[in-house]
């Protein structure tokens, strides 16, 4: 589980009130410190000191703005949120935010998930842009469509599925989805299915042009999934208002949304090379 690791600077006075409020959040870390002294003493100095990705500061102490101003270049990362309860509108400055009423409807948290999802966000886009501009080269290379298709499997396999396999819409109304490719971690002692059932996960995606994940539990869920040999799986659509197909990628773990994110990536730009052949 990934929690948010939040320092709290707040005046003496007010320590109290920010620990009942903040007391019941969920997947988040939180020290208190209550002088800039003891905020600086926790923050992280070297690479294996503990993180800190959120800072709240009391704008009623004092020194709170030259500390902003320290904080900046130091920590770039940082996300630095102000409280100041005493005005009813204010602008955060070189802060990330401000909030004057921290505890109503829960307005402090709210900001702070509010960046962190940001922060995340960017992240992620950072994260994928290598291995889709990997994945568009390989494919530029490909030629003909069963190459371009074994293209993007394979270009799935690397991303850390432990199978991958492409099913080709021949039609949907009556259904008719075809197995076309795949490539597994480890011999399958079961054989994936040929076609896609009516009620199977890849039907679904097919029809609704919606990704989503599954386990064998779920409703509906992959073959090879339900026969337990594979804990999970993703399918995206290729193809948006024209799909041409359907991506499967099961794995031994749980697959993260960050997965299916670049699954969707190569998806799209299987469809796109596709629709200009």
């Amino acid at each position: 589980m990934t929690f948010t690791k939040l320092l709290v600077t707040v005046r003496e006075e007010h320590l109290a009130r920010y620990r009942e409020n903040l007391a019941e959040q969920k997947d988040i870390q939180i020290n208190f410190a209550t002088s800039i002294s003891e905020t600086l003493a926790l923050l992280p100095k070297r690479d294996r000191d503990p993180q800190v990705d959120a800072l709240v500061l009391d704008n009623g102490m004092d020194g709170v703005y030259d500390l902003v101003g320290t904080l900046r270049p130091t920590y770039p990362r940082l996300l630095i949120i102000l409280v100041d309860e005493d005005a009813d509108f204010a602008m955060p400055g070189a802060a990330d935010d401000i909030s004057t009423d921290p505890f109503t409807n829960g307005d402090l948290m709210r900001r702070v998930n509010r960046l962190m999802s940001d922060r995340r966000l960017e992240t992620l886009r950072a994260d994928l842009m290598p291995p889709v501009r990997d994945f568009a080269k390989r494919l530029r290379k490909a030629t003909g469509e069963m190459e371009k298709q074994e293209a993007a499997v394979s270009a799935c396999r690397d991303l850390g599925y432990d199978y991958v396999a492409f099913y080709q819409i021949e039609s949907l109304d009556p259904p008719l989805i075809i197995l076309k490719t795949h490539d597994s971690a480890v011999p399958l002692k079961e054989p994936a299915p040929l076609r896609a059932s009516p009620d199977d996960l890849v039907s679904w995606v097919a029809k609704t042009g919606q990704s989503r994940s599954a386990t064998a539990t779920d409703e509906p869920t992959f073959a090879l999934v339900k026969a337990g040999r594979f804990s999970s799986v993703a399918c995206t659509a290729v193809g948006t208002t024209s799909r041409y197909g359907v991506m499967v990628a099961c794995c031994d773990v749980p697959i993260t949304p960050q997965q299916v994110m670049l699954l969707e990536l190569v998806s799209a730009q299987l469809a796109a090379m596709v629709a200009k052949e």
